[in-house]
C-alpha cells in the first residue's frame, strides 16, 4: 500500500511519528508545502505579531560540563563575566524605552544562595523600574523547586529549560555522568507545578542524532504540553569534547533545513504555543530566522547584553550580532521582519496563547 503524500498527510489534525518522519525527509515543493501550511497555522491561531525578548547574557560562569557547549566549566580559553547590578538595570530601562515588552535574563548554571538571591533582587529591580510592564523570562538551569518559587514570587513568568534531546541515551552521550536526564525532566515538571510559562527545546543536527530522535522529541513537546519552544541547529565549538565528533554531523545546510522543518512540524502539533527564531539559525543563513518566521516561528530575541560581552557568551562558534549594541540590533531587526510581511507587538507580552488556555483549563 503506498503511503500518504505530503499534501495528504497536511490536511491531518493528528500526526503519528510515522507522519512526523515523513515530514523531516520532505524537500523540495513538498517543503514548501509544509511552510505554508505552518504560516497558514500560526496566522489563524496566533496571529501575524512577533514578540521581542530582549536578551540579557547575565553571566557565563557556569557549573557545568555540557560536552557541546562553549561556556563549559572545564573551558579555561573563557575570559568569565558576570554583569553588574547597574549593566542589567540599564539593558532592562533600555529594552521598556523600546517597548520590547519582555526580557531574557540568561546565564551560565550556577546554584549558590549568592546567585540565587541576586537575581530575585534583579527581578524585583526590573518590575519596579518597568512599573510592572516589562515580562521576564529565564534561562539560568537547573534549580531546585524552592529557588525557582523564589524567582516566580519575585516577578518572574516564563522559564526556559532546553531539554536538547528527549532520548535518554543520546542525552547521556552529550553530557558527562554527573548530569542527569531524569533531574532536568524533573525541573519542567517542577517549573509547570509552579506556574511558569514553561519552555524547552532542543539541537538539530547532532552527532549521533537520526530524524527519528528529532520526530520524538516533537512528540515529547506536545506530550509535555509546554507552553514555548526553542530550537535550532548544533553549531560546534572548537574548544568542546564533542567537536572531536564533527564529522558524524549534518552539514550545516541540512541542519539548517531540518531545523526550519522542526518549526513548521511544530506548529502543527501545537498550534498556538510561541516558537522562538532562534539566533543560532542565523549562525548558518543571514535570514535564517526570517526564513523561521515564515515557517511557523512568532518570537525573536535581540541581544541586549552590553557589546562588550558578548564574544564571552559563545555557546557555540559564528554566533552572529557579537560586534553590535543593542540599539544597532534593534533597526535592523525591525527592517528585516518586514520581509516576511510580520509585525512587531510592540510594548506586549506576548504570552503563550496554549499557557492561557491550559490555565483556564485547569483553573475551571
Amino acid at each position: 500500500m503506498i503511503g500518504k503524500t505530503v499534501r495528504e498527510l497536511l490536511q491531518q489534525d493528528v500526526f503519528s511519528r510515522e507522519d512526523i518522519v515523513r515530514l523531516l525527509f520532505s524537500d523540495g515543493d513538498d517543503r514548501q508545502q509544509l511552510f505554508l501550511k505552518a504560516r497558514e497555522v500560526k496566522l489563524r491561531e496566533v496571529g501575524d505579531k512577533v514578540y521581542f525578548r530582549g536578551l540579557i547574557e547575565y553571566s557565563n560562569v557556569c557549573s557545568k560540563n555540557c560536552f557541546y557547549c562553549g561556556i563549559r566549566k572545564s573551558n579555561k580559553k573563557v575570559s568569565r563575566y558576570t554583569l553588574t547590578d547597574k549593566e542589567v538595570l540599564a539593558a532592562a530601562a533600555f529594552a521598556h524605552a523600546e517597548k520590547f515588552g519582555s526580557i531574557v535574563i540568561q546565564s551560565g548554571e550556577v546554584s549558590s544562595e549568592t546567585h540565587i538571591a541576586r537575581i530575585e533582587r534583579l527581578i524585583l529591580a526590573i518590575k519596579e523600574l518597568s512599573h510592572g510592564e516589562l515580562g521576564i523570562t529565564l534561562s539560568l538551569g537547573e534549580q531546585t523547586h524552592e529557588t525557582y518559587s523564589r524567582w516566580f514570587s519575585a516577578g518572574a513568568h516564563r522559564y526556559l529549560l532546553r531539554i536538547e534531546t528527549s532520548d535518554k541515551n543520546l542525552y547521556q552521550e552529550l553530557h558527562p555522568s554527573d548530569h542527569r536526564f531524569d533531574v532536568r525532566l524533573s525541573c519542567l515538571h517542577f517549573l509547570k507545578q509552579i506556574g511558569y510559562q514553561v519552555g524547552t527545546g532542543v539541537m538539530i543536527g547532532l552527532p549521533f542524532q537520526t530524524v527519528e530522535h528529532l520526530a520524538d522529541d516533537l512528540l515529547f513537546m506536545q506530550h509535555f504540553d509546554v507552553d514555548m519552544v526553542g530550537m535550532g541547529p548544533y553549531i560546534e565549538h572548537a574548544d568542546t569534547p564533542l567537536f572531536q565528533c564533527n564529522n558524524l554531523s549534518w552539514d550545516l545546510q541540512q541542519r539548517f533545513s531540518m531545523s526550519l522543518k522542526m518549526v513548521a512540524i511544530l506548529r502543527l502539533l501545537m498550534k498556538d504555543i510561541n516558537i522562538a527564531a532562534t539566533t543560532a539559525l542565523q549562525a548558518i543563513d543571514p535570514l535564517g530566522r526570517e526564513k523561521a518566521i515564515d515557517a511557523g516561528a512568532n518570537i525573536v530575541m535581540p541581544n541586549i547584553t552590553p557589546g562588550k560581552y558578548r564574544n564571552d557568551y559563545l555557546l557555540y562558534e559564528n554566533k552572529p550580532c557579537v560586534d553590535e549594541e543593542p540599539d544597532q540590533c534593534l533597526g535592523c531587526l525591525d527592517a528585516r521582519l518586514s520581509l516576511v510581511n510580520s509585525k512587531i507587538g510592540y510594548g506586549e507580552w506576548g504570552d503563550s496563547h496554549h499557557f492561557s488556555l491550559r490555565k483556564n483549563t485547569k483553573d475551571g
